[in-house]
């Protein structure tokens, strides 16, 4: 009899555990924006900025997940380093798939870890300049992919308009949230990422403050 009782017990317990497991997201989505401070060129091109993110995700326990972010990071440069161009715009671009690792904290609140690889575009854009040999470059125009000279001048007569570049990069971080009760099991989300793109004229950091919604 205590043998039989025993039995009940685990599967009982296993049917516990198992709705216990069931009881959160498996599909999430989340949408946000804030600062962006800027390292290296960033930091001397452009300075601190705003971007946006959006993205979508499954979790696959309580503690472990995955997502799929795309996020937009301006790079319009500051008066002091745009250098004469006109109507200059950029931003940067990247999808990165990610992994996280949550960790509850206390009643509400919540705290997690994400890491990941992306792809990044880097585009910069102004009114078209001609530029004529001997044209003294700026440290900015390196992100136009422009040919100087050693000593720093423009070695052929070019054109300085609009340029892409693209490479793989890698991205972590974390964050804390809190369930919002207003909206069935959606979590405010307040989240610090560095992210580092290897395009071939030097590395694109930034790191995105980001305050948002996670449902």
């Amino acid at each position: 009899m205590s043998y039989r009782i025993s039995l009940l017990f685990v599967f009982f317990a296993l049917i516990a555990s198992a709705s216990a497991q069931s009881n959160f997201n498996r599909y999430t989505w989340n949408i946000g924006g804030g600062l962006g401070i800027g390292r290296d060129d960033v930091a001397s091109y452009v300075g601190n900025s705003y971007h946006g993110v959006v993205g979508g995700g499954i979790n696959f326990t309580r503690m472990f997940g995955a997502d799929a972010e795309y996020m937009f990071y301006d790079l319009s440069f500051r008066p002091s380093a745009s250098a004469g161009l006109q109507d200059q715009t950029g931003n940067m671009q990247s999808f990165s798939l990610d992994g996280i690792v949550h960790a509850p904290l206390h009643g509400r609140v919540g705290a997690y870890g994400i890491f990941g690889i992306g792809f990044y575009r880097r585009y910069v854009s102004a009114n078209k300049q001609y530029l004529q040999v001997g044209t003294l470059c700026q440290p900015a125009w390196r992100w136009w992919d422009l040919n100087c000279y050693p000593n720093g001048v423009i070695s052929t007569p070019q054109t300085l308009s609009s340029n892409a570049k693209d490479a793989g990069g890698f991205n972590y971080g974390g964050g804390v949230t809190y369930k919002w009760h207003h909206l069935h099991n959606s979590q405010l989300y307040a989240e610090f990422r560095y992210h580092r793109a290897y395009q071939s004229d030097g590395q694109t950091i930034v790191m995105p403050i980001t305050l948002g919604l996670r449902w």
